[in-house]
């Protein structure tokens, strides 16, 4: 159907707030089950995949870091190669550079028998090779003792995998407002929102659905801390990597550290950070923030600190100098050594990731998370690899959480 103006009053079956990959996909499974379906994807900013949809770094992971029992194992593997599909029938780039797991240390050796091992219980396609095989995949890259090869790990353009799932929905029949805030609030026949009747309300918001989500009361055990990621880039003339190359993720924290990848216009990146930072949508120093967000920050941010899982003024520790370059270039530096003699790296955009705390126990929220209330879903947690997964994470949420109910 296209765009349209919700300057008067809409009628629709099914509204679904936030115009990134997963509110879209879950837009599109619903119009593939359903025909003749109304469904209307609205979102606050210009365009769909503004923020973390768009953001992102492009990797198509394939799904060997998370527990065999969470979501995240459920849909990753999966949408890895859904994603692929829809790439090559929109004509979009992808990459088949595969990704090296490297160790510096014994200890971190030791845990990438735990990532073999979750990866095989996932159906990944994995081996976990000696060093001395290390320079047939990457010759850049070094090793304490072993390294994981991940051959199907890649990388493409997020912002053209969201410009082919608009058109997808539209093609559908799905329809798009954009520039439309609102509240959602409980109403005789269950939720709704301002200007729009609506049979369902799905709350695909990012960075913003916990706050949707408490106007109706629930997701009040949660709250959202933002960790900012900084990148440098440089031209792979300078560093002509063949691989992504990744370290060994710390067993507690949930973010991969600093690591290299690639990108489809021949540049080598390298980060990120993850600095806890106030707003959800801070991308500069001034703006992207409001009281609610540093409120709730701080919420966060003490649930963190009193909560024994993450050691969060460890995160504090070995992120903050990060903000320098020459500490970021100098940790990236322990995976390939030839990125300290560079001088050529680039400032790239941020981005942001929104992590819900559960602030009863201080515990960073690792998985998906999705919860009904009355005439209504909330996705509440799709973090990465949420952009990997979103084809058939959606196609779940379409078909066991919101059909039953509609």
């Amino acid at each position: 159907m296209g765009v349209i103006n919700l300057r008067v009053e809409q009628q629709t079956d099914v509204l679904i707030v936030g115009a990134g990959i997963v509110g879209l996909s879950i837009g599109i499974a619903l119009l593939q089950e359903e025909k003749g379906l109304k469904v209307l994807i609205i979102d606050k900013e210009p365009a769909a995949g503004v923020h973390a949809s768009g953001r992102n770094s492009g990797v198509l992971h394939a799904g060997f870091y998370y527990s065999p029992d969470s979501l995240k194992a459920k849909f990753c593997r999966e949408g890895n190669l859904e994603l692929r599909k829809l790439c090559r029938e929109n004509s979009i780039p992808i990459q088949e550079c595969g990704k090296v797991v490297v160790s510096r240390n014994s200890e971190e050796d030791g845990r990438l028998d735990l990532l073999y091992s979750r990866g095989l219980s996932n159906g990944v396609e994995l081996e976990l090779l000696e060093k001395t095989e290390l320079s047939k995949y990457e010759p850049l890259a070094v090793t304490h003792q072993r390294f994981l090869w991940s051959p199907n790990t890649a990388i493409s353009d997020p912002r053209a995998v969201t410009r082919a799932m608009v058109s997808k929905f539209e093609g559908l029949g799905g329809e798009l407002s954009y520039g439309q805030r609102i509240k959602l609030q409980r109403a005789q026949d269950g939720v709704s929102a301002k200007n729009i009747r609506a049979k369902y309300v799905i709350n695909a918001a990012g960075a913003q659905s916990d706050r949707l989500a408490k106007e109706l009361g629930l997701a009040k055990r949660y709250a959202m801390v933002p960790f900012m990621g900084v990148y440098r880039a440089v031209s792979s003339d300078y560093l002509p990597l063949k691989r992504l190359v990744y370290p060994v993720p710390h067993p507690i924290n949930p973010f991969l550290g600093v690591h290299f990848t690639l990108t489809l216009d021949g540049k080598v990146k390298i980060g990120p950070t993850a600095i806890p930072i106030l707003g959800r949508e801070q991308y500069s120093l001034f703006e992207g923030w409001s009281l609610s967000d540093i409120g709730q920050a701080i919420t966060a941010t003490r649930a963190l600190i009193k909560g024994k899982s993450h050691k969060f003024g460890e995160i504090l520790k070995s992120e903050l100098p990060k903000l320098r370059e020459k500490s970021l270039v100098r940790e990236s530096a322990l995976l390939v050594p030839g990125a300290m003699s560079i001088r050529k790296w680039q400032k790239k955009p941020p981005g942001i990731r929104s992590q819900l705390v559960d602030i009863k126990t201080g515990k960073l929220e690792q998985d998906f998370i999705v919860e009904n209330f009355e005439n209504s879903t909330h996705i509440l947690n799709a973090v990465s690899p949420g952009w990997t997964s979103a084809l058939p994470f959606g196609r779940w949420v379409a078909e066991e959480k919101v059909l039953p109910n509609l």
